[in-house]
Order: C-alpha cells, then structure tokens, then sequence
C-alpha cells in the first residue's frame, strides 16, 4: 500500500531545497508530486526531465534554474546509500533570478535556503523570461521547443558585439539555420541597416537570401545577379604578400624587397589622386597600389641581367646585355604581360672582344622571384593580382580606391554580402581568409569613430566552416586575423560567428571568446566536450541531450538568451534555403506516383555527359548553365 501523502494543493509546488552548493541546488520532491507531465491551468508540463525549468521564490524575487541531473545521483552525497536518500531528486543549476515585478536578469544575487519551496516553470513564467526587454534589439529565431506557443528570441546587441558558435554535426540543420537566423538579421522592416559578411567556403549561400543579399565569387554568373570577387594585393600588409606570392623573405632580400614596395606605394595615385602627405610617410604595410608586375620586373632583372663592362660605369639599366630579335629590336619583354627579358649569357674569357658579367645581386631572392612569376602567371589567382578596377598600372594609378571596395562588401546597398570562395584554390586559402579578415577589421579598427564606421554602424563577419582555417593551435593568417577579431573586436563593433561541425578542432582560445552557443545536434563527444568547456554556465547535464537532439533543434546558451533555450529554428521560406541538402540516393515518389525529381539510383541514365562535367571542372563554375550550353554525346552506332 502506497506510503506517499496526498498531491499538494498548488499544482505547481514540486519539492523542497534540502542542498545548496554554490549555483548548485538540489531538490528533494515532495512524495505527491508526479513525474512525468503535469497539467497546470490546463497547460502540460514536464516534471523530472533533464532541460525542465524550476522556479524557487526568495523573498522579493524569484530565483530560476535549469535541472541537469534526475534521481538518486543528484541526491546530496552520492556515497550514501540510496535507502537514506531515496531517488527523488533533482539537481538544479541556477541561471538568473526575477519575477514579482521585476525583469530577469542573468545571474543571481542571492541563494535559496534549506526548505525553500520549488515551483514547476509555467507558461506564462517563461513567456515573462523570454520576453524581450526591448523588442526592437531583439529577433526571433524559432519557437521554444517545451512551449511552441512562445518565441526564441535573442539579443541581437550580446549577440553581435559578444561573438557567437553555431555548431552542429552534418544533417543537424546547421546551414537551414545558418540562412534562417540571417534571414530574420537582414529583415528590411527591422534592420534596415544591417551588415554582415558571410564567408561561404563550398557556394552554398548564393540563394539563400533573394534580393537581400549581393554574392561575390570568381566566375561570377552575371544573370543570377553574382559580382566578380576582386581582392586588391596591394591592400595587403607586407607580409601576407608575402605569403601569398613570393614565400618568405629573410635577411639582405627582405631589406631590400620592403624598400622596393615602400619606394612603389610613395608613387601611387589610387583612383587618379596623389597620396599628399603620404608621400613621405607610407610604409611598406600602408594600403597604397603598387604595380606587382612591375615590381616582379625589377627584381627578375637585377638577379638575372648580364651587363657589358663598361669602364667608370656600375652595373645599371644602361648596361644591360639583351639578347636581339630577328629585327634588331632589345628584346627587353613586357613586365604588364609576365614576359621576361632576354639576356645574353655571361662571357669572361680572355680573347673575347666583349666581356659580359653576371649581375652582382644574381643570389638576392630568386627562388622568390621565380614564385611570384608562377603566381602572376596562375589564372587562378586574377581575382588577387588582377583585381579589375583595383588593377594597378605600371605608374601607380588605379581606377578604383579601396573605399570603393568596402562599399561594395559592407555598404548599404544590401544587407548580407556573400563571399564565395568555393573556386579559391586550396594552397591560399588560409592565407586569403586571413587578409580578407585583417582587411576588414583594419578598416572598422581606424574608422571606427567615423558615420559608417564599427561603432556606429556594427559589422558581423560569420565564418562558415571554421574548422577548416581556424584549427587548434593554427599559426596561420586566419586563425591569428580570428584571434584580434574575438578578442578586441567588440570595441570597434566588429562580430564573430563561427559556424562549424567540428567545435573540437576550432582554436580554443577563439571559440571560448564566443558569448552565446547555438549547439545542435553533436555525435561526436569530443565536439559535445568542448562545447561545454567553453559554454558559461554550469550546466552538464543539459548538454548531454547534444546528441539527441531532432533536426533543426538547437540548444541556445550564453549571453544573447535569459535562460539557456531549448528552440526549434523556424526554417527559412522556399527559395532562400541553401543548397546545402543531402543528395537523394533514392528519389521519393510523389502523390501521382512518380518520382519528384531525376536521378537517384532507381533512375535509368541512356547517355552519360562527362563533357558537362569535365566542362564546370575545367572552368571551376558549377553552374548548370554551363553544361546546358554543351550538347549531349549521341552514342556512337554499333
């Protein structure tokens, strides 16, 4: 026969605090309270269940938590035997306090005492929680995944300036959310002037945001309304050109290649206009063009050119040995084109009539030399060295400035600007995300006091695939650009959102500068370890529901949310999702019976296209266009 005493009269009483250890509370239920689901004023709720909310009122306030541990194991001292305690326990771990006419607040200014009674959280304390203090800086994302009537907001000021993670392991829904939280950040009627870069490693973004968004890529495709992606080399530091086209520089050559740039940039008329006081003062890293064609010519020649001995003259352009050509013209090649100088070979025996001597700096730099000729040659790379409008003529004159540049990627024409980096070849990627980043913070770090500057206009830069250029223990230009951007880019209202499936292998130091968690779906363990580790609250147990989490269910933690929230991500309307699905290995059918689309493995192919295929290969452009423009190989008669 049943010991338990009848069910309190207050429906939403479930126990009594009987341990306080810090933010740690524990709760013993009292013997009428049910597990399971509760029914108050008609509203269902869960009681007993790891994420579950509990309310315990402290005087003037009410003190909030989140239960992370059910049953005999959350009992006071574990050690002691189960009959002492019994197995009606909750561990609570406290998160903020309000209520009774207050607003919520994170964090707690006081600790519940010993027989202080606990309340389940209803609906109508959540909706309190979770309502925006000042609707207008806060966006909805979703529905609270244990009361869909209420929304998921979050606080767009702590969610920008504070840096945030979205993680979650392939299929979770990780890029659905992706286009759907930036959806919600571009909305015209809300956020007029938004701005956020999004750096799109595999072209799956270009649709994701209609007409809100401009996408910049390699071979643009100019009646989808894509943009050519031109990064000037000239905008880059010495050191990332560096890295970018000759390798690295030391000693006697590094002196002399940094003198060669500066002596350039002193030169320069970006857009048609001289630098004024620049002149003297520029500096081998100030953002001024140079001609790197020009400045690969001088260097080819001073290690490669022979010289007549000339009496009383130094070796120097007037005493060049060129090679002729069939009509008696130097042949002194074309530093605009990449096309070398022909030298006649070095003669220093004693009956030759005409001496011709190596040149004294044959040793300076020309591994270097020769890598940067590879580089300016690689077609690959003409959206870095021959940057359109930024291309720099072999005076120092552009056609455009870089303030043309960053009105392009942050103006306002457009809210989101995509960079797709999906045709970047791989050898300079790091390097390139690097100085894109630099480029990017530099700008907003100097004018950040000015109208369109950090400060008053904030920029968010969203990462996709972090891991891949921001890995532990990363000495690499992006993964060092990351580190500034995280730890001193909300003084100059500079964002970070790292969007990855891997949080294990993202740098530490910059994933934990990340205010707020979007955690979905993990598998891994050493990905749901790390994302506890740097989370800022205590709360274990509500992470290990990581891997179970359903698809496009997020657990959101940190400082844009009041409590930690359980939420299902509103998914983005048709047509501005990213092409980020899984392929179809078997293609459902439809009500009429018939496939909903082509292809899968119950589909009959009569004629392969691989000339379609070698085509977008070869031009690196996945666009469809392109192999519509090819026609299909008829088989060949047998």
């Amino acid at each position: 026969m049943s010991t338990r005493s009848s069910k309190p009269a207050d429906p939403t009483r479930l126990g009594t605090v009987e341990d306080v250890s810090g933010p740690s509370v524990r709760i013993k239920l009292e013997d009428g309270t049910e597990t399971g689901l509760v029914f108050v004023r008609g509203e269902g709720y869960r009681v007993g269940q790891v994420g579950s909310f509990v309310r315990i009122p402290a005087g003037y306030s009410d003190l909030y938590g989140i239960v992370s541990q059910v049953g005999a194991g959350a009992a006071p001292s574990v050690g002691e035997s189960v009959q002492n305690f019994g197995n009606r326990w909750l561990r609570v771990e406290l998160v903020g306090e309000g209520g009774r006419g207050r607003k919520f607040e994170r964090g707690i200014s006081q600790y519940p005492t010993i027989g202080d009674l606990a309340h389940v959280v209803t609906e109508s304390d959540l909706a309190a929680i979770y309502a925006p203090g000042e609707k207008r800086s806060y966006v909805s994302i979703g529905q609270v995944a244990s009361a869909e009537s209420i929304p998921a907001y979050l606080d767009l000021n702590k969610l920008v300036t504070r840096h945030s993670a979205l993680v979650g392991s392939t299929g979770a829904g990780k890029s659905t959310t992706v286009a759907s939280l930036l959806n919600s950040l571009a909305e015209p009627a809300s956020f007029p002037g938004t701005r956020i870069v999004l750096f799109d490693l595999h072209g799956e973004y270009s649709q994701a945001f209609g007409d809100q968004a401009r996408v910049f890529r390699i071979n643009a495709n100019e009646e989808k309304g894509e943009r050519p992606l031109h990064v000037p080399y000239w905008a880059l530091t010495s050191d990332e050109i560096m890295a970018l086209s000759t390798g690295l520089i030391t000693g006697g050559a590094l002196a002399h290649f940094l003198d060669a740039l500066t002596s350039m940039k002193r030169i320069a008329t970006p857009a048609g206009e001289k630098i004024g006081g620049l002149k003297d003062t520029a500096t081998a890293d100030t953002p001024l063009p140079f001609c790197i064609q020009k400045l690969w010519y001088d260097l080819h020649t001073i290690q490669y050119a022979t010289h007549r001995e000339q009496p009383g003259k130094s070796q120097s352009r007037e005493t060049w040995a060129l090679e002729k050509d069939g009509e008696g013209n130097d042949q002194l090649g074309d530093a605009m084109q990449i096309k070398r100088p022909k030298f006649k070979p070095h003669k220093d025996e004693k009956n030759d009539l005409e001496k011709i001597r190596k040149s004294s700096h044959e040793n300076l730099m020309r591994q270097q030399t020769d890598a940067l000729e590879g580089k300016l040659r690689d077609k690959r790379l003409s959206f870095l060295f021959n940057p359109g409008p930024w291309s720099v003529k072999e005076d120092g004159s552009t056609i455009k400035d870089l303030d043309a540049l960053l009105q392009e990627w942050i103006g306002g024409e457009k809210p989101i600007t995509v960079l797709d980096l999906s045709g970047i070849p791989p050898s300079v990627l790091d390097d390139l995300v690097g100085a894109v980043l630099r480029i990017l913070f530099d700008a907003l770090f100097w004018g950040r006091n000015v109208e369109v500057g950090g400060r008053h206009r904030p920029l968010l830069i969203a990462l996709e695939e972090a891991h891949t250029y921001l890995a532990k223990e990363g000495k690499g230009r992006a993964a060092a650009a990351a580190r500034r951007i995280a730890k001193e880019g909300r003084k100059y209202g500079v964002g970070l959102m790292l969007v990855s499936q891997r949080p294990s292998e993202i740098d530490p130091t910059i994933l934990s500068q990340c205010g707020t968690m979007i955690a979905m779906r993990l598998t891994n363990e050493a990905d749901r370890s790390q994302i506890k580790a740097c989370a800022s609250d205590n709360l274990e147990g509500l992470f290990s529901m990581l891997s179970i989490l359903r698809t496009g269910e997020a657990l959101v933690v940190g400082e844009a949310v009041g409590l930690p929230i359980r939420a299902l991500i509103a998914a983005p309307p048709k047509g501005r999702r990213p092409d980020s699905g899984d392929p179809m290995v078997v293609v459902p059918l439809g009500e009429d019976g018939k496939p909903i689309q082509q292809g899968g493995w119950k589909d009959t192919v009569s004629a392969e296209n691989f000339a379609a295929l070698m085509a977008c290969w070869r031009t690196q452009d996945v666009s469809a266009a392109i192999a519509a423009r090819l026609p299909t190989p008829k088989p060949k008669k047998k």
